[in-house]
């Protein structure tokens, strides 16, 4: 009796050990499919994320993502209680017991708190749908004021013309990222930034996949998204145009393989002298909100 209660039985240390492991991957799972993605973000990290949670139009998990994140943590622990709830509850005991496993549990529950609330503030910032003008996300929240220069474009248009800032002074801009392949958040953010200009600025959009959405093939992409005529698509040489990515900053993380891109939805408003005022979340209302405030 002595014994077990100074020195903790090998199967309940086992079952301990258990525990903490399916902790651990948990905390793995949650972070990888939620951490923020951006340009310096390992291919490998964004595929492996892609193919293990998919990826919902906000960027978020789709449905079986979700299921598989809270499904196989719930599942490994009840396989363990299962086979060793008694070593489960003897293992805690044993720390509860003694000062420094009070310190322990607390420690692990209190990282446990803080990692649930990371998540739902990382959600609760995607969330409120923001592919979705009416999901209830407050504009407010989605511009930032910059005021300062602008970057350069100096890329081709549709009309195969060499635009550049200056070439578009004298009226609002609203310019964002956008590629003709992607199927879920662009043609979104594409409608979104037109509505927004729409008589009130000019709306530039920069491709993402200058590999495939090259000088030659504008004209019939501009015509596939209905494009008015003082809209400017934009494109060029592959190196030319991810020289002009890199300056704006743009996160996106691209699969040499497929040619697919991951990247976030984001949208700059430059005042009628080229000045770089707002950055948005190229929603409709957080576009026309920026647009008021020139």
């Amino acid at each position: 009796m002595e014994d077990r209660l100074t020195t903790l039985p090998t199967r309940a240390a086992l079952a301990l050990a258990a525990l903490l492991g399916i902790l651990f991957i948990t905390v793995g799972f949650w972070a990888l499919a939620l951490w923020p993605l951006t340009s310096a973000t390992p291919e490998w990290v964004a595929r492996t994320r892609e193919i293990c949670f998919g990826s919902a139009r906000d960027g978020l998990p789709h449905a079986g993502g979700w299921v598989l994140l809270v499904g196989e943590p719930a599942g490994m622990l009840l396989f363990l209680l299962a086979a060793w709830g008694y070593e489960v509850k003897e293992g805690f005991t044993f720390l509860w017991d003694r000062w420094a496993g009070r310190v322990a549990i607390g420690a692990v529950i209190l990282s446990i708190g803080v990692g649930a609330g990371a998540a739902s503030v990382r959600v609760a910032q995607v969330r409120g749908d923001p592919f979705n003008p009416a999901g209830g996300r407050d504009p407010e929240l989605a511009v930032v004021p910059i005021n300062e220069a602008a970057p350069a474009l100096g890329l081709l248009s549709q009309g195969g013309e060499t635009i550049t800032l200056a070439s578009l002074r004298g009226r609002p801009v609203v310019i964002t990222f956008v590629y003709a392949h992607c199927e879920t958040v662009c043609p979104v953010m594409v409608h979104d930034v037109l509505a927004a200009s729409d008589g009130r600025a000019v709306p530039v959009l920069v491709t993402l996949d200058p590999w495939r959405d090259t000088p030659a093939r504008l004209p019939s992409i501009a015509a596939s998204w209905n494009l008015p005529t003082d809209a400017v698509l934009l494109s060029g040489e592959v190196e030319t145009v991810e020289f002009v990515l890199n300056r704006w900053k743009v996160p996106r993380v691209r699969n040499a393989t497929t040619g697919e891109l991951i990247h976030p939805r984001v949208a700059y408003v430059l005042d009628a002298e080229g000045r770089l005022r707002f950055q948005t979340d190229a929603t409709q209302g957080a576009l026309q909100l920026a647009l008021d405030r020139l």
